[in-house]
């Protein structure tokens, strides 16, 4: 039996107003809750979606809000009348047809997965943007010297062959006609012509 003294407080809390704001599933909420760290207080605001409401407007009532932060649902589970909850602000109402939306878990991790799916994967290891790009400069690099290799090598080769190409003009007296002929018939008939003058 609980019997109401008149001029004392039993909460800090304005009990008539929280229970006023009729918190229901699908509101969208920021619940102001102050947290007190090393003899410093302050005020941490939790904005999302209020997933169930319990117990109804008793002492002992809870609400559940979820949000998702940088890709990860959270919910937070509040007692209604909790002191540390400095106030709490309804932003948006939806209408829903359901007392508790649990289904919005799985909702959400179903279209994630679709959208997975949809993805193109391009990298599959983790590295950070300064990594990628010594990693990119490093490819670049050895590219570059690969190429100068190469083109080395080819320029090697035509100085090569540039060489068992050059004949003297000894040589070219003492070519014969017939290996002339075997190579290219053309230069036969000029051999032939030179040789008549």
């Amino acid at each position: 039996m609980t019997t109401t003294i008149p001029g004392v407080i039993t909460s800090p809390v304005q009990m008539d107003d929280r229970k006023a704001l009729g918190i229901k599933p699908g509101d969208t909420v920021k619940v102001h809750q102050k947290i007190v760290d090393k003899g410093k207080t302050r005020f941490q605001v939790f904005e999302g979606i209020v997933l169930a409401r319990k117990h109804g407007d008793e002492p002992g009532a809870t609400f559940t809000v979820r949000k998702v932060s940088s890709g990860i649902g959270v919910e937070k589970i509040y007692p209604l009348y909790s002191p540390l909850i400095e106030k709490i602000e309804i932003v948006k109402r939806a209408k829903v047809r359901r007392a508790k939306l649990y289904y919005i878990r799985e909702k959400v991790a179903r279209e994630i997965k679709r959208q997975m799916r949809r993805m193109n994967l391009v990298s599959m290891m983790t590295e950070s943007e300064t990594d990628a790009t010594s990693r990119i400069d490093a490819e670049v690099k050895a590219a570059e010297e690969t190429a100068t290799l190469a083109e080395a090598e080819v320029l090697k080769e035509e100085e090569v062959a540039v060489e068992t190409t050059t004949i003297t003009e000894a040589e070219v007296e003492s070519v014969t006609p017939e290996v002339v002929a075997e190579e290219n018939p053309a230069e036969l008939v000029e051999v032939d012509a030179e040789k008549k003058d």
